[in-house]
């Protein structure tokens, strides 16, 4: 395999990984871009959307089996149950905080991920689970390069999901309100906004995004284990500040990004896996040194 074929390839694992970045990433950045709450949680509720959505699959394998069309039921179904999760978690945790200090909504959220770990950890006796599917791993070469259906279809799907995530904010009344949220809480419920509402359908979107990431990293790593969101919690909130975070945009560039920076850093001389994470968080410091507001993020100014 020459250094042509070596770039392809790596480019094609970073799209996988990317995606599933980005998607966590989206909801970093939407729940501080509404409230301002660096949500630490969010990578446990990744981490709870895989486990639903393998509990769905194993019900469902006698029906629908473990292909695609299993997989596919299984992702909406867990995203659907992530997301009133998410919401309840919002309403019993989050909301009762939103006039605190923010360190104080910020100890909640170390507090609900803690649960949601130790929970997952005591129901799976801290066991790895085996995410089986019927997908395997067919595709088709392009010299020494293999592209399997799986990595297509999941970047696809998440691609989808982004666009629908971006139409969604950008064209729907329900969009418009969050960014207008964004802007101005209390000017928004002087003009008739249920703010709650949309803070809790902020958590419920952001949250069944994570529950698709961790569905699709299911499916692509074949094992899920109740500690994969710890790392990838901590991954996509690099990729949130590394594009901007509170920008959905950012969310998924950073995501791109970082996946490609783990990707390509794997190929350096010297550096190798077990230096990627140092290599992909030496490149997120030196951006925040130059550009503190992430890559699409915009300096603005607080009026007091």
């Amino acid at each position: 395999m020459n250094f042509f074929d070596i770039i392809i390839q790596q480019l094609a694992n970073s799209l996988v990984l990317g995606s599933f970045y980005g998607l966590v990433a989206i909801g970093y950045s939407m729940v501080y871009g509404i409230i301002m709450l660096l949500n630490f949680a969010h990578g446990d509720i990744f981490m709870v959307g895989a486990f639903i959505g393998f509990a769905f699959l194993s019900l469902l394998s006698g029906i629908l089996g473990t292909g695609w069309l299993g997989i596919a039921v299984a992702l909406l179904l867990s995203m659907i149950g992530t997301g009133f999760l998410g919401v309840l978690i919002q309403r019993v945790a989050y909301r009762p905080m939103l006039k605190a200090p923010r360190l104080s909504i910020m100890i909640t959220a170390l507090g609900v991920s803690l649960v949601l770990f130790n929970t997952v950890m005591a129901l799976t006796n801290g066991q790895f689970l085996a995410f089986n599917t019927e997908i395997g791993f067919e595709g088709f070469d392009y010299g020494p390069i293999h592209f399997s259906y799986t990595q297509i279809i999941l970047v696809l799907a998440a691609a989808g999901l982004m666009v629908g995530m971006t139409l969604f904010v950008n064209r729907t009344i329900w969009g418009k309100a969050m960014r207008a949220i964004s802007i101005d809480m209390d000017a928004c419920r002087l003009m008739g906004i249920d703010v709650n509402k949309i803070i809790a359908l902020t958590f419920f979107v952001g949250s069944a995004l994570a529950a698709a990431a961790g569905v699709m990293a299911g499916t692509y790593y074949g094992t899920i284990h109740f500690f994969m969101g710890f790392i990838i919690g901590i991954k996509a909130f690099t990729a949130a500040v590394l594009g901007g975070i509170g920008i959905l945009p950012g969310a998924m560039l950073g995501g791109l990004l970082l996946g490609t920076l783990e990707s390509f850093g794997t190929q350096i001389p010297w550096i190798g896996s077990q230096w990627k994470d140092v290599f992909s968080f030496g490149i997120l410091i030196l951006v925040l040194v130059f550009r503190p507001n992430g890559l699409l993020g915009r300096t603005t100014i607080e009026r007091m």
